[in-house]
């Protein structure tokens, strides 16, 4: 049975190290719709997707919940979120992660998107 995701693309390394449970911060210049995101589906990319329209070949690591996003502070930068601070951004808090069993090839792409899969295993 086909099921639809909510999925935020993440460049590698990032999406593994959210997987693990390593990084649990991700800093984003723009915050979610609406709060809390359930079940967001982590795709992991080689590249920074910054136009319109821009995608590629992805995979699916692991579903995680936003629970809450706040202006990104100083004492936050860390190995677990980024190598430098810059005002203007949001830290989303990523919580109850959940490794999926088998990675899944699927299309990494800008902002929140839709993708529709088969139940995953976690």
């Amino acid at each position: 049975m086909m099921k639809t995701y909510q999925a935020l693309s993440i460049v590698t390394p990032a999406g593994q190290r959210i997987a693990k449970g390593i990084k649990t911060l991700e800093i984003r210049s723009w915050r979610p719709a609406q709060l809390p995101l359930k079940n967001l589906l982590i795709v992991e990319n080689q590249n920074y997707l910054s136009e319109d329209g821009d995608e590629e070949p992805g995979i699916a690591v692991a579903l995680v919940d936003i629970e809450s996003v706040h202006d990104w502070r100083e004492d936050e930068v860390g190995a677990e979120t980024a190598s430098y601070w810059a005002a203007g951004y949001y830290a989303w808090v990523i919580g109850n992660v959940r490794l999926l069993k088998q990675p899944i090839e699927v299309m990494a792409k800008r902002k929140i998107y839709q993708i529709n899969l088969q139940q995953l295993e976690i």
